[in-house]
């Protein structure tokens, strides 16, 4: 069922760290050039090859970043959760999307304007540094996928995805935030490749999954394991 209640805009723009030290007329003004958007699980809310107008922020739900090769597979490139942004990068670059948007549940977001960002750098130093360090901590994160992806292997890749969901060396229960299919993808895995090494860490009695749920028994002895 859509929300019927109009977002709070300014509330939801001082939760994002990009504005976090905005004054309130700032705010306002960034406001005004802000829009809600809610979109259905499967929605695609850009492709690949649109030009952007702007940035957005997830109030709610998810958006998988991705894109699809010329044999017809599809690359994850990011899972975006609420309370994180995408797009401001591309934004400045005059370019294309290099991948499509697409919404992985009900999802609520805003939609802040490139032309109220582009004021805001050419006024205040403070905010695009901050515009910058945001887009480097993004960089760098994407480097460390790719470090992740080509070091490690399959077993160690699932098994450090489980435990940064986890975030806990107690004996906990997650919930997968997303289908197994798109976390393979994420992962830089088949689907197949993914089942086998849950079914593996099953046997070795360091997991049980049921559906999306995961039973992690002992967080730092799945930490060790090697396969």
């Amino acid at each position: 069922m859509p929300n019927t209640t109009p977002l709070d805009i300014p509330s939801l723009l001082r939760r994002i760290p990009l504005f976090s030290e905005l004054s309130e007329a700032d705010i306002q003004l960034v406001a005004r050039y802000t829009r809600e958007r809610q979109v259905a699980r499967g929605e695609v809310l850009f492709q690949r090859g649109d030009l952007p107008h702007g940035f957005y922020f997830v109030v709610s739900g998810q958006v998988k970043l991705a894109f699809s090769s010329s044999q017809g597979t599809e690359k994850v490139v990011e899972i975006i959760g609420a309370m994180q942004s995408f797009g401001e990068a591309v934004m400045f670059m005059n370019h294309p999307y290099p991948v499509f948007a697409e919404a992985l549940s009900e999802t609520v977001l805003v939609h802040v304007g490139q032309a109220v960002v582009s004021e805001l750098i050419d006024q205040d130093s403070t905010f695009a540094r901050k515009l910058l360090a945001g887009m480097a901590i993004r960089l760098h994160g994407l480097i460390q996928d790719v470090e992740t992806y080509s070091l490690r292997s399959s077993t160690q890749r699932v098994i450090g995805y489980l435990l940064q969901v986890a975030d806990s060396d107690a004996p906990c229960e997650i919930a997968l935030p997303t289908s197994k299919q798109v976390i393979a993808s994420r992962l830089n895995l088949t689907p197949e490749t993914l089942s086998r090494i849950f079914h593996d860490l099953s046997d070795a009695g360091l997991i049980t999954v049921q559906g999306k749920r995961v039973s992690l028994h002992d967080p730092v002895r799945l930490s060790r394991y090697n396969a």
